[in-house]
């Protein structure tokens, strides 16, 4: 989808010394994402959050293959030794108490109609920081997707995310990343999802046959649900995508609305078969209230 032209303390808690002095000089060179994604988070917590849900319990769940980031002493040998292989052993309330996060760094989110809005990636960011923020301080585990960062909880863990959103994605459409999902845990996927349709069926697909249930947030700008153009427009695509110049951009409104409308209804329908929930924020909205509605949307039982 084309847009127009225009456009320190966070207290580490650990052995003292290393982990504090990693943890400041890491904060010190963060963005002021990491200090709006706390304070967002402190706005929104209301009540006791991430006790153990009814029925999960210390019941052994199952063993998986260690992953990067995995500590030594999380491995089981006993039943590494059975093979080459080493495997850590996981328990029922492990997995429930597990949250996965993708956010898209692609090109296509780093828009803003206004100089006024925040472009969608930098209040994707937010959301996905502030939502890591309420989890572990509920004691839950959160990481990304593609075992890139794996879950893990503490005040390091807030860091290490917020330091990876720093970086950015040159694909226009950047698809989601599905690898390394622990079965039966939670996701949330960020995106302004206008890219191409068969890799997040397949992402999806993949979440869903390992028994993944969460929550895929749509960010869109205002201009983006709007379409407020009218007169000589020009509108180029993401990164080197095409550019497309009418002098009768009015025209054009019907027919756009008519395939939004179309995309939003098919991520729907993905999020109902997938068994996950599916969510709209416009970038011009309160972050407090798009944090609120996936602070619920992730407790949900599906």
């Amino acid at each position: 989808m084309s847009h127009p032209a225009t456009s320190r303390d966070l207290a580490a808690r650990g052995p003292a010394g290393q982990i504090r002095s990693r943890a400041e000089e890491a904060a010190s060179v963060l963005p002021p994402l990491l200090v709006q994604a706390q304070q967002l988070a402190g706005a929104v917590l209301l009540g006791e959050h991430g006790r153990r849900r009814s029925g999960v319990g210390d019941d052994f769940w199952q063993y998986r293959p260690v992953q990067q980031g995995d500590s030594r002493r999380m491995i089981d040998h006993r039943r590494s030794a059975r093979g080459d292989q080493q495997f850590v052993r996981e328990r029922e309330w492990q997995i429930a108490q597990t949250v996965h996060l993708w956010v898209d760094q692609g090109q296509s989110m780093r828009f803003a109609s206004t100089a006024d809005l925040p472009q969608k990636i930098d209040r994707a960011r937010l959301l996905a920081l502030a939502t890591a923020v309420l989890m572990v301080r509920g004691g839950e585990r959160v990481g990304l997707t593609g075992g890139v960062l794996p879950p893990r909880r503490g005040n390091m863990q807030i860091l290490r995310l917020a330091e990876h959103f720093t970086t950015h994605d040159d694909t226009a459409y950047a698809p989601p990343e599905h690898r390394a999902l622990i079965p039966h845990a939670r996701a949330l996927f960020i995106s302004d999802f206008l890219g191409p349709f068969e890799e997040l069926e397949i992402a999806l697909s993949k979440a869903a046959d390992r028994g993944l249930r969460g929550v895929l947030l749509q960010v869109l700008d205002p201009s983006e649900e709007q379409f407020p153009f009218a007169g000589r427009t020009r509108f180029e695509g993401p990164g080197d995508g095409v550019t497309h110049e009418t002098l009768k951009a009015a025209a054009l409104r019907d027919r756009y609305l008519e395939r939004l409308a179309e995309r939003r209804d098919a991520l729907a329908r993905l999020c109902h078969a997938a068994g996950w929930t599916f969510g709209l924020h416009h970038s011009g909205e309160s972050a407090q209230a798009g944090l609120l509605w996936l602070y619920h949307a992730l407790e949900r039982r599906q």
